[in-house]
């Protein structure tokens, strides 16, 4: 953790609060409608601890093992956190994400669904989760492939065919999507991909309405106010809060 703590901790929530703020603001938006993430994905235990006293209670890992270790760390102290699983899931890790994690934001099949909704349904839990889509057609980046999806209705048809299915499994509830646009150095070219995931998110609730889709997980610390302003409902605020660190994909 920085020198000076969990003033400077303060600092950086309230600074990050204010921005999130004037982007509300920009774009006519409450903003008790959007959600802060810590991303403490590479900090100790202690580096969490000091972001949940600064007043955030929500805490993002992209990694199953690392978070296992921070949540036992923590569980006594800071009991009302709650953690999201924001990183690529394997399915062979399915049944410790369904019980460390409250919701998870990185569904990208139907297998990887179903597995993670059989062990949490067996541990009597329901777990919220996101649907992570790719809309930028990027190779590096995980998700279902919806590029194009307003040009190609099969596309589109195959994504609904898919949630659906999700959306009948005990265990899990899907509330949302979520998405990472590429990274470039003009938080600008950001927009247009996610200004794609809100259209998308209109169309599928449109078609769709038996399934929740309120939220959108969409922009990091490059990019995030743009998120906010094209409707992003969860913002996963790493580098901005801790500084630099390694382990770029999935938050930041």
């Amino acid at each position: 953790m920085m020198q000076d703590g969990t003033d400077t901790m303060r600092e950086r929530v309230a600074d990050i609060r204010r921005r999130i703020a004037l982007a509300c603001q920009r774009a006519g938006r409450d903003i008790a409608t959007v959600r802060l993430i810590a991303v403490t994905k590479t900090h100790d235990a202690a580096t969490v601890a000091d972001v949940l006293a600064a007043g955030v209670t929500d805490v993002g890992e992209n990694r199953v093992q690392e978070a296992d270790a921070k949540i036992a760390a923590l569980a006594a102290h800071q009991p009302a956190a709650v953690w999201h699983l924001i990183g690529h899931l394997q399915r062979n890790k399915a049944r410790r994400a369904a019980l460390l994690f409250t919701t998870i934001h990185s569904i990208d099949s139907v297998d990887l669904a179903a597995a993670v909704a059989r062990h949490a349904a067996a541990a009597g839990r329901t777990l919220d989760i996101l649907l992570q889509v790719n809309v930028s057609g990027e190779a590096s980046k995980e998700g279902f492939d919806l590029q194009h999806w307003h040009d190609e209705p099969a596309r589109l048809a195959a994504f609904l065919g898919a949630a659906r299915s999700i959306a009948s499994l005990t265990g899990t509830r899907i509330i949302g999507m979520m998405t990472i646009a590429p990274l470039n150095a003009d938080p600008e070219a950001a927009r247009p991909v996610f200004r794609s995931l809100r259209s998308l998110r209109d169309v599928v609730r449109s078609q769709a309405p038996e399934i929740c889709w309120d939220e959108l997980s969409m922009g990091m610390t490059d990019d995030f106010e743009i998120a906010i302003e094209e409707g992003a409902t969860m913002v996963r605020i790493g580098r901005a809060l801790f500084g630099a660190r390694p382990a770029p994909h999935g938050g930041g």
